[in-house]
């Protein structure tokens, strides 16, 4: 394969015109250029893109600039909601599964399903503790309780992928039974809900686009949802939104600001580029706000 030829920043602003790119200011341009990568950046044109090297008419510059900052804005909004849905789970599975196989029942393999690697996945644990061993809380675990943490310590350290593994992982009667008293809805759909998040979280934590991107899998759809879900950004919001646990936190901290983002941009977007449907603004929302 040949080796890649670095390009200077003329020389990229002048493949970009060669593309279809307008400029309204080629001096911010290339400032711009200077501090967000150009391959990077190139990946904000796929979504207007007509062929391999062109864009459609009317792509300036300017345009996938406000497209890259409302990308950015909308990863924030979702990050700080997955935060909130990430501790949720966290408290659900370490409660339901401590109370059933006790404080350390994680370390035994019998606890899990057929499918868990159990050899695995304390070699995994055995890592997170000794690459958190400077946490004040690991500390004192270890100082004062021999190394022995309770599952929902240990939970403290666990990534969100950590998390939607252990909860695969459980036995199907347990996830059953978790799904239904804490989600109110099957295994199934928690099973999917979880991977689908895990994966929306990785997405927003290193900066992949949304606009105009699919995921890999599509989630089961809420029983409450009438239409069907796709693997596009709109139908991973509404499995965040179904996961929120206080719908009135959800209307204000996500609702509301996705709204005024869409809106504010909506001269420059197509909501079919996000899988947002015409009716999206009363979908987003929660109408019944008393917090379940």
């Amino acid at each position: 394969m040949a080796e890649k030829i670095p390009a200077t920043i003329n020389e990229q602003i002048a493949i970009l015109k060669e593309r279809g790119c307008e400029f309204e200011d080629e001096n911010v341009a290339r400032e711009t250029l200077r501090y967000i990568n150009y391959f990077r950046l190139s990946n904000y044109f796929e979504p207007f893109s007509v062929s391999k090297h062109k864009y459609e008419d009317g792509t300036t510059f300017g345009k996938i600039m406000r497209i890259y900052e409302m990308d950015k804005k909308m990863r924030s909004i979702l990050l700080a909601a997955l935060e909130s849905v990430e501790i949720a789970l966290r408290a659900s599975v370490s409660n339901f599964h401590a109370l059933k196989y006790g404080a350390q029942g994680y370390l035994n393999g019998a606890s899990f399903g057929h499918s868990h690697n159990h050899k695995q996945f304390l070699h995994h644990i055995e890592h997170l503790i000794d690459s958190n061993s400077d946490r004040a809380f690991v500390k004192h675990y270890n100082a004062k309780h021999s190394g022995h943490f309770p599952l929902w310590v240990m939970m403290e350290l666990f990534s969100f992928g950590t998390l939607a593994f252990f909860y695969k992982d459980m036995h199907m009667t347990d996830k059953k039974e978790l799904s239904a008293r804490y989600y109110n809805c099957s295994a199934a759909c928690l099973d999917s809900w979880v991977f689908c998040l895990s994966e929306l979280r990785n997405y927003c934590a290193h900066y992949n686009r949304l606009y105009g991107n699919r995921f890999t899998v599509i989630p089961k759809k809420p029983a409450d949802y009438s239409a069907e879900l796709s693997n596009d950004v709109w139908s991973y919001i509404i499995v965040l939104k179904q996961l929120y646990h206080n719908k009135d936190n959800w209307n204000e901290r996500a609702a509301k600001p996705i709204s005024r983002l869409i809106r504010k941009n909506a001269d420059i977007i197509r909501l079919s580029d996000l899988g947002f449907p015409d009716d999206w603004e009363n979908l987003l929302r929660f109408l019944d706000t008393n917090p379940r």
